[in-house]
């Protein structure tokens, strides 16, 4: 039975999208300033030390340690920003700003508040001048040549307040994953359209759209397809020559009018059809070429399960991400769990308390179909079957999928 027939575990079907996803999206230039948020395409490396000079850490006096002169003229005033041409001899000092160079011949700054004033002279608190006190040398912070930030970061603030601080206007970040989204079912309606019999309204369309730009994607279409197998047919073979991932919803179960399954198998290599967990037993992998496709199930819940636990993965991969899998913890159960048949991701609510320990409490009723059993969830929690159910207390693994909190399940 090949792995498109038998029922794949999910560890299985993520070995599976690592081995057939193998490439990387090219990177593009832009301005800094539009780059928050953005993965950084190749390696940042320090072209230089710094700070680039000595500066000092304090408002005060820069002198010379072993200089034993009770006074000491005050010979020039040293401000941040400003390189002056001057030199600290024994017997004299130059009042210094935070940031400022420290001047030739001084290894030592003073804090003001350690000092007094008389006339053009300083007199110290000798117990406050140590050498090296109050200095930042000469590449303390990093040194030309280290790697600052590594390829496959994404940027936040402190990596753009690093790269500015580096003289980079501009930088070489990957190219955003070129996503199509496409629902597909006569069943469905838009959203601002009253349901007739037998219809639903189409949430796939607009949670799987969100779900690709929250995972820093650009969405190019966004569509409800048809169920007549030509016009289907050529709809997909379009949206896979213009992006880089398509994802489908609906139509790979095994329904009559289930087209896509059929449809996937001509148009490129298959590696999946269906899976051992819940929801999402009827998820479709192909690719073509360096195209994705997945094809994830019609309900509400296994569609976005799917996208978490697959596409994601797929999308840290392309983008040159260093931990592309799917972020997994061991938490205990704050309540009791009922078993199920396959590998279920529950949906929880999962937060440490005052020792650290994660625990983690469902959502509620665990319908495919509930997309309420996603709202306020930060996790899945992963449920193997087994003929008894799982008690308060037992330790489980956790897919992590958003901020944790602290106070307990």
């Amino acid at each position: 039975m090949t792995a498109t027939e038998r029922l794949l575990p999910p560890g299985e079907a993520l070995d599976l999208v690592f081995a057939n996803v193998t490439h990387r999206l090219p990177a593009e230039e832009m301005d800094l300033l539009e780059a928050p948020g953005r993965i950084l395409a190749g390696p940042l490396v320090a072209d230089r030390d710094l700070p680039p000079f000595p500066a000092s850490t304090m408002d005060g006096f820069a002198v010379i340690a072993d200089d034993v002169s009770p006074w000491r003229e005050i010979i020039a005033d040293q401000f941040a920003g400003d390189m002056q041409d001057i030199e600290v001899t024994e017997g004299t000092c130059a009042r210094i700003m935070t940031g400022a160079p420290v001047p030739k011949g001084a290894d030592s700054v003073v804090p003001v508040e350690k000092t007094e004033l008389r006339d053009d002279h300083m007199v110290a608190d000798e117990d406050e001048i140590v050498e090296g006190a109050n200095i930042r040398p000469i590449g303390s912070d990093l040194r030309k040549g280290d790697v600052l930030i590594e390829a496959g970061t994404v940027l936040g603030p402190a990596e753009i307040g690093l790269l500015a601080s580096l003289g980079h206007a501009r930088v070489n970040v990957v190219r955003r994953p070129r996503v199509s989204v496409l629902s597909t079912g006569d069943e469905l309606v838009p959203p601002d359209q009253e349901p007739g019999p037998g219809q639903i309204r189409d949430s796939n369309r607009f949670s799987l759209k969100a779900a690709a730009e929250s995972a820093g994607c650009e969405v190019i279409y966004c569509g409800h397809g048809p169920d007549v197998e030509d016009e289907l047919r050529a709809l997909v073979t379009d949206l896979m020559k213009q992006s880089d991932i398509v994802i489908t919803s609906g139509g790979v179960s095994v329904g009559d009018k289930d087209l896509l399954k059929t449809l996937f198998m001509e148009l490129g290599s298959v590696h999946f059809q269906r899976l051992f967990m819940k929801p999402g037993k009827p998820l479709n992998f192909m690719t073509s070429g360096e195209t994705i496709v997945f094809g994830l199930p019609g309900n509400p819940v296994s569609a976005l399960v799917g996208f978490e636990v697959f596409i994601k993965t797929a999308i840290r991969i392309i983008s040159g991400q260093p931990n592309p899998a799917p972020r997994l913890a061991t938490v205990r159960l704050a309540e009791s769990v009922q078993s199920s048949d396959r590998i279920e991701y529950m949906r929880a609510v999962i937060a440490t308390d005052d020792d650290g320990v994660l625990w983690a409490k469902t959502t509620g009723p665990q319908q495919s179909a509930r997309l309420m059993s996603l709202v306020g969830a930060n996790g899945f929690i992963l449920i193997a079957p087994r003929e008894t159910n799982y008690q308060p207390d037992e330790v489980v693994e956790a897919l992590i999928t958003g901020h944790i909190a602290q106070g307990g399940a």
